[in-house]
């Protein structure tokens, strides 16, 4: 008989030990490239504002009176008369060198930024949405005459709340305070627009056109691409976009309607 020991080349036992794991590399941070493209259609606004208000002023110094404002500023009774482009020039008249100094400023201050995001093509919608919008309701309740670019301007500024809510992802923590600043903006103008002389529905309506067009067409951006840098976006198509102006226009356009049929 011959008895079985261990062999001498298995290794002694071990006791567990917990597995090793190589450190993780560091998160590197991706860049997000903005939009780059140049602010064309707000600086081109800012310019043929400038200079219809030019022209305003020779015709005054000229022939004694403001011919363009007389055939282009919101007039219900003109209106009512078949003149409906007063829905839409008086986005471009302005009644002094102050209101159109500070109509202009608030534009570069926010066309420049919603246009680079928007595009071009979208953002001059916005822009003559609201300024249609705002001389909608103006007609509705007021009987006053009124022109400037602020019923555009408002329609800047709701649009400017709704693009920062709906991409919160891409501003973080800057959200709350972003939002809260638009609000007290709004706020604040609105309370302004109170003031005798200011005509405050141009106002709500251009707001709410800008509101509603930028909820349901408004950029959705996303990021695309990795390391070393991605690139931003926009989740919504044309489609989307050309429905959001439809509605829009549409809805002013049926509140026009409804008024002028009132007004008969």
């Amino acid at each position: 008989m011959s008895s079985h020991y261990p062999s001498s080349d298995v290794p002694p036992p071990e006791f567990e030990r917990e597995p090793t794991y190589a450190p993780r590399p560091p998160v590197r941070p991706v860049p997000v490239k903005p939009p780059s493209t140049p602010p064309t259609v707000t600086y081109g606004l800012m310019g043929v504002t400038t200079l219809i208000f030019i022209a305003q002023y020779l015709t005054e110094y000229f022939l004694g009176h403001d011919l363009i404002s007389l055939l282009g500023m919101k007039i219900n009774e003109a209106i009512a008369a078949g003149q409906y482009w007063r829905l839409i020039t008086p986005m471009f008249l302005h009644g002094s060198i102050f209101h159109i100094g500070f109509n202009m400023y608030a534009l570069y201050l926010f066309g420049r930024g919603l246009e680079r995001s928007y595009g071009h093509g979208r953002f001059l919608t916005l822009y003559l949405l609201g300024g249609f919008g705002g001389n909608v309701l103006s007609m509705m309740f007021t009987d006053a005459p009124s022109l400037g670019a602020s019923t555009a301007i408002f329609g800047l500024l709701g649009a400017q709340g709704v693009f920062i809510y709906q991409n919160k992802a891409l501003f973080g923590g800057m959200t709350r305070r972003a939002l809260q600043e638009i609000i007290t903006i709004a706020v604040i103008n609105l309370v302004i627009g109170m003031s005798p002389g200011i005509d405050n529905w141009g106002h709500i309506g251009g707001l709410i056109a800008g509101l509603v067009f930028s909820w349901l067409g408004g950029p959705i951006l996303a990021s695309d691409g990795g390391f070393p840098i991605a690139h931003l976006v926009d989740q919504r198509r044309l489609n989307d976009v050309l429905i959001a102006a439809g509605v829009t226009f549409g809805f002013f356009a049926f509140l026009a309607v409804g008024a002028l049929y009132l007004m008969k």
